[in-house]
């Protein structure tokens, strides 16, 4: 290949000038303002401009000069007179990133641009930029434009910086890959060109092959070939390692929860990259290579996201993936949001792309309607989707984690941003009996029924007792032969079901048949008394809050729904009017208990117990599920559907959980058990509250209950010490909770000492373990990563995601254990 360095840079300015007008084609005036201000908004810094901080902030791109069009429009719009004409160059180049200029972009599309600085300015100057940044971002919001400029130094990738998790680029999850995605997205707005499309593959100069990058670029400066001021590096593609696909695949999952199309899409390029480790040809090389060649006319121009979907289907193809093939297309059409089934008004580059590609696929006229109404989706369409894209979403994260261990791989990521990063996973996708799964995929734009009928089958039928909704009229011809939305044993999990996934608004009318009784006024009040009390859109979970261990946050106790013993109850005045021991008889007449909870990682829960032990057995799992320097809920209320005295059973239910709610958080620091007496359908019951949780027993006598409590000896104590010699330090009961893997650490002079608690509490004692605890943490994470029998796929292609939580128990200058996460 003949390398002409002023070739190089005429292809890499046509094709800036391609983008620059593809990126506003089809766009609002809203986004072409934004878009086309950018530039000049950063060259200049004038108190009238949007995102004026002060005088000290950096100004003046290199190598840009604003139109004479832009200047007379800033003048036009924000009364801006160019006062100083200084030549500043304080900024390297602006680049826009991601889906615009792209086939991917759409009206909906965020524009994400880098602002590239040299590593010379200060940080107060670059604190002053990033302000200034904000200030835009609010100025394009203010306009609809959804805006997110990033400050990016030229040595960003060179020395390894790294940012916070919640950032584009996942913190320690991804390097390299995402400087390959920034090198084949990248457009230039303003500003110097990238050095790095100008250095020759093979590092060959004048007939000289030079080993390294940087050898390389020396030769090109001193051949005097490239002038180095004219260019910005951000260095090699080199280092791609089995650590960081593994990272970049676990973060793209992390997205999926908000983004799917194109997670799955991310996914699987990463896939079809990792399938020729340790070979490493990313789609930037392609693309260098073409535009070094003078062919920037392939791929539609070297449209980023045309070689992404090239790059996928050829792995798939030849791996003969066929079904994985069909949803990538699906989702490529559907995020390209061109609908290719209704006339337009106009023809677009777009439009024309994707028709091209339609008919090469032989997709139908049938699929483009489907594929067109997608925001018109019902639960059915969406629920389908889902799956599939869950089941592809796993089969590459599967796929990732045998090459990783094919690679011996030791995980870059850390172990903070890992358990923040499994554990959201675990809170979006892991199917569990009690919780409500709820389908964020942002497809539809409304999922709400007009009709919902909850029909009960009893036992001893041939479908399987329990709840079913329909979105039906309960008439014979509608019902029979046709599928069911879902099905719950239990009402208020289904209710809860059709709720949280938007299936009620306020005019869906409601049908409820539980054999003759037809009366729908109670599923009704619920409704509405879900719609009252839980919001469906609550903020995200904090990074703080997916570290630590999940705690309830609201709180819904809901009594007699389903089995109500007041139906044919005789009232009576004088007797006793406890609602647990009522009348001559003491009747309980509590006699079905579902709690209902969001916890801190924005999971949604239900729990169901019925029978005369229910009130027990509720506060006891209620109770287990907090940890004694837990936080209150932000909010509890009891809801009482009981057909008579429904304000008393609330009143007494609610002091009586209220009492128990506060023994358990402020159980006595010397381990002495706290004990409860209830008097309950006739029978004497004690609650104990003891140092990991709240168990319940019956006692026939006062001797029996007293010697019990006396010797210790109560049978099912939630504790089991498997060491008895050992004493368990108090202090852990402050952080103990049921239903995750606890790992305590307790430096000795020998090394230090380790207690591990269960998900059931049961703990485990070993002294003067030898070797790191940063090695220990590392190696528990892996190995439940990489585990295999976490990787069972059952309804909704389940995955246990939730890791163990890590502490470190130290000591004030008091001498006083202390707790502390592990970061």
């Amino acid at each position: 290949m003949q390398y002409d360095i002023n070739n190089i840079k005429k292809e890499l300015d046509d094709l800036a000038i391609l983008k620059h007008e593809r990126a506003q084609s089809g766009m609002s005036l809203e986004f072409q303002r934004v878009f086309s201000l950018l530039p000049v908004l950063f060259h200049f810094n004038h108190p009238n401009l949007p995102g004026y901080v002060g005088e000290e902030t950096p100004l003046g791109i290199a190598y840009y000069q604003p139109s004479n069009e832009i200047v007379e429009q800033l003048k036009n719009e924000f009364n801006f007179s160019e006062v100083n004409k200084k030549n500043h160059a304080n900024i390297s180049a602006l680049y826009s990133m991601g889906s615009t200029c792209s086939i991917g972009q759409s009206t909906s599309s965020d524009l994400d641009i880098w602002i590239c600085i040299e590593n010379s300015l200060s940080d107060v100057k670059k604190q002053a930029l990033i302000q200034k940044c904000r200030l835009i971002e609010t100025w394009a919001e203010d306009l609809g434009i959804k805006l997110t400029l990033f400050v990016v130094d030229v040595d960003r990738f060179i020395n390894q910086h790294h940012e916070c998790l919640m950032g584009e680029n996942c913190g320690s999850a991804q390097h390299i890959l995402l400087l390959e995605e920034f090198y084949r997205s990248a457009n230039l707005l303003a500003g110097k060109r990238l050095l790095w499309f100008a250095i020759p593959s093979d590092f060959t100069v004048n007939d000289v092959t030079y080993p390294t990058y940087e050898k390389c670029v020396q030769a090109l400066v001193v051949s005097n070939i490239i002038k180095r001021e004219e260019w910005i590096d951000f260095g090699p593609l080199t280092g791609l390692s089995a650590e960081e696909y593994f990272g970049a695949s676990l973060w793209q999952l992390y997205k999926s929860i908000d983004s799917p199309f194109k997670a799955v899409l991310k996914t699987l390029l990463l896939e079809a990259y990792s399938s020729i480790y340790p070979k490493n040809r990313p789609i930037a090389f392609d693309m260098r290579e073409l535009i070094q060649k003078g062919e920037i006319h392939s791929h539609h121009y070297l449209d980023s996201y045309s070689m992404l979907l090239d790059r996928i289907s050829n792995y798939l193809t030849k791996i003969r993936d066929f079904q994985r093939l069909e949803l990538v297309r699906h989702c490529f059409y559907l995020k390209v949001n061109e609908k290719l089934s209704q006339k337009a008004n106009s023809s677009s580059w777009r439009r024309d792309i994707l028709n091209e590609f339609v008919q090469n696929w032989g997709w139908q006229q049938s699929l483009l309607e489907k594929l067109d109404a997608s925001k018109t989706w019902k639960i059915e369409q969406v629920r389908e989707i889902h799956e599939i894209l869950l089941h592809t979403m796993m089969t590459g994260y599967r796929n990732l984690l045998n090459f990783g261990r094919r690679n011996n791989l030791d995980s870059l990521i850390s172990p903070q941003d890992l358990a923040i990063l499994t554990r959201k996973l675990y809170a979006s996708f892991e199917v569990l009996p009690g919780k409500i799964s709820t389908l964020k995929l942002n497809i539809s734009d409304n999922l709400q029924e007009d009709v919902l009928t909850f029909i009960h089958v009893k036992e001893d039928r041939i479908n399987r007792a329990g709840w079913y909704v329909y979105n039906q009229k309960p008439k014979l011809n509608s019902i029979v032969g046709h599928q069911y939305l879902e099905y719950s044993k239990y009402l208020v999990k289904l209710v809860g079901w059709c709720y949280f996934n938007g299936l009620i608004s306020d005019s869906t009318q409601f049908y409820y048949y539980d054999g003759d009784d037809r009366d729908n006024k109670k599923i009704t009040k619920l409704i509405k008394d879900l719609k009252n009390y839980f919001p469906i859109d609550v903020p995200t979970a904090t990074e703080e809050q997916l570290y630590g261990p999940c705690e309830i946050r609201h709180l819904a106790i809901i009594l007699n729904l389903e089995n109500d013993p007041t139906v044919n109850l005789k009232l009576e005045d004088e007797i006793s009017t406890n609602v647990l021991n009522y009348g001559r008889q003491e009747l309980s007449l509590v006699s079905s208990i579902d709690l209902l909870y969001r916890n801190s990682w924005n999971e949604i829960r239900v729990l169901h117990f019925s029978g005369t032990l229910c009130v027990l057995e509720a506060i006891k799992a209620l109770l287990n599920r907090m940890h004694k320097d837990a936080d209150l809920p932000n909010s509890v209320e009891i809801f009482c559907y009981s057909n008579q005295l429904s304000n008393e059973i609330k009143n007494q239910m609610k002091r009586l959980m209220y009492n128990c709610v506060d023994l358990r958080l402020s159980t006595t620091k010397n381990n002495s058990t706290q004990v409860k007496p209830l008097r309950i359908d006739g029978a004497s019951w004690y609650l104990f509250f003891e140092r990991f949780g709240v168990s319940f027993h019956q006692f026939e006598s006062a001797i029996d209950f007293y010697g019990a409590v006396s010797n210790n000896k109560v049978q099912g104590r939630p504790l089991n010490i498997l060491d008895e010699s050992n004493e368990l330090p108090k202090e852990i009961d402050s952080v103990a909770y049921e239903g995750i893997i606890q790992f305590f650490f307790e430096d000795t002079a020998n090394g230090f000492d380790l207690y591990i608690l269960n998900e059931h509490n049961q703990i485990e004692i070993y002294r003067n373990c030898n070797g790191t605890k940063e090695n220990m943490v590392k190696d528990i994470n892996d190995f439940y990563v990489l585990s295999d029998d976490r990787f069972t796929f059952t309804t909704s292609s389940s995955v246990n995601f939730n890791l163990p939580q890590f502490y470190q128990i130290t000591y004030n200058d008091a001498g006083e254990r202390e707790i502390f996460l592990l970061n």
